[in-house]
Formats: C-alpha cells, sequence, structure tokens
C-alpha cells in the first residue's frame, strides 16, 4: 500500500468529512488506518479567519456582549465611519486590551476540522478546513524539502574531511582511501565523490589526477519537435484565412495547467456560442490531447466534426498557431 496519499485520494478524504462521516468509516472505505487519516487531517489542516455573512472574523468569547464603540480601539485606523458601530462588528480583536479567544471544541477533538459542519455560515470563530488541493500541494513541498540538502551535520565532514584530505595529499586515490578505511569513513565512495564536487572537503577535484581527465558525460539529448509541423500553420495564416472566410466558425483551445507533472486540463472554446467543454488529462502531452480529439471524432462521426471544429486555434508557447482544420 502506497505510504502517501494521491490526489485522489485527498479529494475522497474531503468529500468525505463533507459529509461528516467518522474517522472509522472514512477509514473503510479508503482501506486505511483510522491513525493513518487522522494524521493526514491534523497535519494539514489550514486555518481560515473568516467572518460570516454581514459580520467580519471576530473571535472573543466577548464578542455577543462587548458595548464598546468605534473608534474607541482602532483611532484613527478604524474602518467604520460614526461612533454609533460596535467594536465587535469590525476587526477589534488585534486591538482590544481585553481579547479572550473562543476556541471551537470541534477543532481541538475529533474531526478537528469545520469541513461538514451545519452551523459553518453563522460563526465568526478562526475555521479549519481540510482542503485536498492545497494539501497536497503542501505535503509535495515538505517531501522537497525534507529531500533537498546534506543528511549529515557539519561535525562530520569535519571528521571526514581530517580523514581523506591528508592522506589525498599525500597521492592517494579515493578509491583507495575508500577500501583501506571503510570501516572509519562510514559511508559509500559515492558520497565522498558527491563530498568533493560540492566543495565540501579541502580536497577539489583538480586535487585528483585520474578525474580531472575524465570527460564530461553526455547528456541525453532533450526531446525537440518537429518544427515542420507548424508550417502553414502560424497565427499570420490564421488571419489570411479568416479574411477570405469570415463566417467560420474559431473554437479555441488551451491548456489548464495546476502542479507542474501532474493533471491538467484541455479546454475547448466554441466563441460563438460562449460554450466552454473541459477534458481532464493524467498529463500534459501532445498525446493526450490527440486522445480527445480522436475520441470526440469517433463519438460525433467524420462529417459532424468537421462541422463542429472547421477551425481551432490554439498557441504554442510564444507563437500562436492554427492546427489543421476539419
Amino acid at each position: 500500500m502506497a505510504k502517501f496519499f494521491t490526489y485522489e485520494e485527498r479529494l475522497m478524504l474531503q468529500r468525505l468529512l463533507k459529509e461528516g462521516m467518522s474517522f472509522k468509516k472514512i477509514a473503510a472505505q479508503m482501506y486505511k488506518d483510522p491513525a493513518t487519516i487522522s494524521r493526514e487531517v491534523r497535519k494539514y489542516a489550514v486555518e481560515i479567519a473568516t467572518g460570516k455573512p454581514g459580520y467580519s472574523f471576530n473571535a472573543c468569547k466577548n464578542r455577543m456582549s462587548c458595548k464598546i464603540k468605534s473608534p474607541l480601539l482602532c483611532g484613527k485606523d478604524c474602518t467604520r465611519t460614526g461612533g454609533h458601530n460596535y467594536c465587535r462588528l469590525c476587526r477589534c480583536n488585534e486591538h482590544c486590551p481585553d481579547f479572550v479567544e473562543e476556541v471551537c471544541a470541534v477543532r481541538v477533538h475529533v474531526p478537528y476540522v469545520c469541513n461538514a459542519c451545519p452551523t459553518i455560515d453563522k460563526c465568526t470563530l478562526l475555521k479549519t478546513f481540510y482542503d485536498a488541493e492545497k494539501t497536497h500541494l503542501k505535503s509535495h513541498q515538505v517531501i522537497s524539502v525534507s529531500r533537498s540538502g546534506l543528511s549529515t551535520s557539519e561535525e562530520e565532514i569535519a571528521r571526514l574531511n581530517r580523514i581523506i584530505t591528508p592522506l589525498v595529499k599525500q597521492g592517494h586515490s579515493i578509491h583507495e582511501i575508500y577500501i583501506t578505511h571503510q570501516d572509519e569513513l562510514m559511508c559509500s565512495e559515492k558520497t565522498i565523490y558527491n563530498y568533493i564536487d560540492d566543495c565540501l572537503l579541502e580536497v577539489r577535484n583538480i586535487d585528483l589526477p585520474r578525474k580531472v581527465r575524465f570527460r564530461a558525460r553526455r547528456k541525453k539529448p532533450e526531446f525537440k519537435v518537429d518544427k515542420g509541423c507548424r508550417l502553414g500553420r502560424s497565427y499570420k495564416e490564421f488571419e489570411s484565412f479568416m479574411e477570405k472566410n469570415p463566417d467560420t466558425a474559431v473554437v479555441q483551445m488551451d491548456s489548464v495547467i495546476g502542479t507542474a507533472g501532474g493533471k491538467c486540463l484541455l479546454t475547448i472554446h466554441f466563441v460563438e456560442s460562449s460554450l466552454m467543454l473541459a477534458f481532464l488529462r493524467d498529463a500534459n502531452t501532445s498525446r493526450s490531447v490527440i486522445e480527445v480529439f480522436e475520441d470526440l471524432d469517433g463519438r460525433l462521426g467524420g462529417k459532424l466534426f468537421n462541422r463542429l471544429f472547421p477551425v481551432i486555434l490554439t498557441d504554442y508557447a510564444e507563437e500562436k498557431t492554427m492546427p489543421n482544420s476539419g
């Protein structure tokens, strides 16, 4: 079973929390342990300071009985005019010296979030929500930070430096040092080379006679799209075509990308009717776009497809292009 929650699992968790289900029932539906559900919710729930319709955020215990009127607390910074408005109707929490925060019991006990709270539209206290999208972005950021940098301390680097540097200056190779002092070094030979590449030791690559003779590794060539596929389909050709065929309906196509490398949307906008269709894709690839149009062609039939898509206008990076017209 996967150790981390997927985006689909987080969406499902958000929906089940909205329905007010217990952690035990949620865990049974998601085939996870209830403790796992609890940790996920408590770790990634976000706090939001919002009020209710017509009232700003106010978490003071005395907000219902407070009689202080503006601008006694805020002074010149008061956002309300006149002296007949109660401060509790404004953002008084940060100014009032008698402020005592009231914490909703839902936020400190199961389910820890306000997703299913029936009085959410009547509450002005600090709220906690589990949001699948924000949670997924935050979790990936946490993982990225935890995996970046060195998993070692300055003391450990200094200890390795005291062993390796004198021996390299005496003419020993890194491989020889590693074989001879393997139990003392307590790290791999590759790790030593990485530390030298990152200039963490006094030894530099120039001090390694064999390494300076190595040629840089050849990088794999990047995948490049044949620009020939865009010949005759630039924006200038589109303008020329529309001048000759002004009554032709234009369909606009674009991609809506969220998380890099994640799922995205392909939007198709019928300009004349102001209708927009969105198709979910697993990745932002040309193959996924082709599959969408092949599916539409199969469902609609060639004749109706050509009638609905006479011209498709999209962009390619900074250069606008026009794909095949029907």
